[in-house]
Formats: structure tokens, C-alpha cells, sequence
């Protein structure tokens, strides 16, 4: 499989099966950049608008089962209703109810899910692309290091990394951009980033220096660091709050919110879905303080392109009332059961089945008439007595 990757187009190193995922992302990242902007932000934005699209399929089908399972809510609360004060029995009712109509509660969360190998991709060819490469004090030390470095000259040293006591605990190095592909110090993990980054692109993407992360329409901000232009230090803990991760959390907070049905404290589904809503969004402001600003601009776009593609399925799905507030141009969330008939064991002794005709349910039931029902009975009896 090497011998087969090695040498594709230009490509000089191949390591399946991870550069089967990562290589195209990779490629068409600096494609990206050199071709249409040479602008390391505008070709993160394209990039993930691409990728947004080609994925968009797999998500269309979700954000309608999710549209679907809200116009279930008059379903569910029957259940509810039915089985007040049984949590087994409602549990198993509203499951069976979600198989009926083919609808899956978790699905707002399964875009997540569904990107985090390529939030990972991306992730590394951010910083593949920035060619910056910090190491231990451990590991710049080594004689596997230093063997590295005689043979690729380029690497050079940008500066050190202090602790809070002004202890050099890190060294930052670039990376060469063209150089050897194969060496035996690019299996060992630590040293894996100073493959120079010719060695993976196609002939027509080759670069002649090394990639300006620096974006100045953005203040000068570094997109492969930690955003340390738009955040806030923490005070005692180290920690910088973002404000790109703060943007992306709360379109993240919209973007599942969405699709997230009513909190129904009788549904033991609705409490971990609604513990979702609030976890993700937490978990993007405390990935800011880690992670590239790239990688968080990356998430910006993909999130805002994802609530568009939900708006024009759903509307504004579930969003509002948010904390109270309804406004004009938003109206009420769609109610009504789905078109799909929900199909019940009539059969005498079920313990969950509904034995009564559909003309004679409560006006305003699942499966119920709006107009009263006849009263044949009666009928019948004044037949007898003539």
C-alpha cells in the first residue's frame, strides 16, 4: 500500500490508512490557500464550505426525522398522559413510538458525532500547515533529535516555552517545507509534525515557503496558536477564553437547540438531550483554550453553515421560546402528529393497547374526531321496545 501511495501525483510519503482520510483534506486545505486566496482565514472559510456541502446529504435526512419527532409531541404526551407515574411503562411506549415512525431522539447530536474524525483531520493539517513543532526539553535533547536535524538542516528553532515559574519547560521549531520524506525518525510519534510539507502534497500544490498563518483583516491573528488576540486570560488559571470559541459555542448552543425537542420532564429521553444542549457548547469554549484558532474558525463556519441548512428544512425548529423570549418574527414551533398512522395492538389483554374504535377516543387524541361520537347503542335499544 506505501509503494502504491508513494509517489501518486508528487505525494513522496504515504501512511495508510490514516492518509487515506487525511491526504485529500490536506490537499485541499493548501489548494485552498494557494490557488483561490493565498489567505490562510478565506481558505478555511472555503474549505469548510466544501466539505459542508459534499457532507450535506448525511445530515438532511436527520434534521427531518428530528422535524418529525416535534410534530410527535402530541404522540408523546397521550403517552404521558396514559401512563402517568409509570416511568417504565411511558419509557417503553415512547421507545416503540420513535421505531413506529422511524424517528431517532439522539439525532441533533449525531452531526457532531458524525464530524469529530474530520474535526481531527483538520486539526492535524492546521498544524501540518503551520510547520510549527513544539517538543519537551526531553525531547529536543534527544539523539534521535539531533539526528533528525543533520538530516533536515532547515529545522530551525523559533523560541521557548516558559512555565509560571520562567522554567523553559518546551522548545518551538519550524518545520522545512521540501526536504527527505522517509526517514526513520518520522515514525516516532513526538517527531511525526517536521515531515516537511512537500512531502504530501501533489505536484501543482508544492510550495516554494512555508505557509503565512497570520491573518491581518483578523488583528494579526495566528490561526496555527491559541487565540490569544480576541480572549480573555482567566485570572489564577491559566486558561484563555476565547471570544472566536465563544461565538462558535453559542451558534453551536442555536444550531442543537433546534433540533432539540421540549424539555418533557416525563420523557427520559428529554433530560439527556437537554443536557446536550448546554454540554456542547461548554465543551467548543473549553476547546478554544486548546486547540488552534484555525481549528475554532473552522468550527464557526461549519456550525453557522449547519443552522442555515437546518432553517431552511425546519424554521426556526424548537429555538424559540429561548429563556422567555418569543419573538414576532419567529412564530410558535409546528405542532400535530406526523401523517404516519401510529399503529397499536388492538388485541384484548394487551395492557398497552387502545381497544376503543378511533370515533370514540377523546376529541383531540391521536387518532381521535373533532366532532363527538354517535351513540348507536341508543339507537338500537328504541328499536327493541317498538
Amino acid at each position: 500500500m506505501t509503494l502504491i501511495g508513494a509517489g501518486f501525483l508528487g505525494i513522496e510519503h504515504f501512511t495508510p490508512p490514516w492518509d487515506v482520510f487525511f491526504l485529500p483534506l490536506f490537499n485541499l486545505l493548501i489548494a485552498s490557500y494557494r490557488i483561490i486566496f493565498s489567505d490562510f482565514a478565506l481558505a478555511i472559510i472555503v474549505f469548510t464550505i466544501v466539505i459542508r456541502t459534499l457532507l450535506a446529504p448525511l445530515f438532511v435526512r436527520q434534521i427531518r426525522s428530528q422535524k418529525e419527532m416535534q410534530r410527535m409531541a402530541p404522540l408523546i404526551r397521550e403517552v404521558n398522559r396514559k401512563h402517568k407515574g409509570n416511568r417504565t411503562k411511558i419509557a417503553e411506549e415512547t421507545q416503540a413510538l420513535y421505531r413506529e415512525h422511524g424517528v431517532n431522539p439522539a439525532a441533533g447530536c449525531l452531526p457532531v458525532v458524525a464530524q469529530l474524525p474530520l474535526l481531527f483531520a483538520l486539526y492535524q493539517a492546521l498544524i501540518r500547515a503551520s510547520n510549527v513543532v513544539t517538543l519537551s526539553v526531553k525531547d529536543a535533547a534527544s539523539d534521535t533529535f539531533a539526528k533528525l536535524q543533520a538530516a533536515l538542516p532547515d529545522i530551525t528553532k523559533i523560541g521557548d516555552i516558559k512555565d509560571a515559574a520562567g522554567v523553559v519547560t518546551q522548545h518551538q521549531y519550524a518545520a522545512p517545507v521540501a526536504g527527505a520524506c522517509n526517514l526513520p525518525q518520522f515514525e516516532v510519534a513526538n517527531f511525526t509534525h517536521f515531515l516537511p510539507l512537500n512531502c504530501q502534497l501533489i505536484d501543482p500544490l508544492k510550495l516554494a515557503s512555508a505557509i503565512n498563518t497570520k491573518v491581518a483583516w483578523l488583528g494579526g491573528l495566528d490561526l496555527a496558536q491559541i487565540d490569544h488576540k480576541f480572549s480573555v486570560i482567566l485570572p489564577g488559571l491559566g486558561f484563555a477564553l476565547s471570544g472566536i470559541a465563544v461565538l462558535a459555542a453559542l451558534l453551536q448552543f442555536v444550531q442543537v437547540r433546534m433540533t432539540s425537542p421540549k424539555p418533557n420532564p416525563d420523557d427520559p429521553t428529554s433530560s439527556t438531550t437537554n443536557t446536550m444542549t448546554y454540554l456542547f457548547p461548554l465543551l467548543t469554549i473549553w476547546w478554544g483554550g486548546l486547540f488552534p484558532s484555525g481549528l475554532i474558525l473552522y468550527w464557526v463556519v461549519y456550525t453557522a453553515y449547519l443552522i442555515a441548512q437546518q432553517f431552511r428544512i425546519m424554521s426556526w425548529g424548537n429555538l424559540f421560546p429561548l429563556f422567555g423570549w418569543q419573538p414576532a418574527f419567529a412564530p410558535a414551533p409546528e405542532t400535530g402528529v406526523v401523517s404516519r398512522p401510529v399503529r397499536r395492538d388492538s388485541s384484548p389483554g394487551n395492557p398497552g393497547s387502545d381497544a376503543s374504535p378511533p370515533n370514540q377516543r377523546p376529541a383531540g387524541t391521536p387518532g381521535g374526531s373533532s366532532r363527538p361520537a354517535s351513540r348507536p347503542t341508543k339507537k338500537r335499544r328504541r328499536g327493541r321496545k317498538r
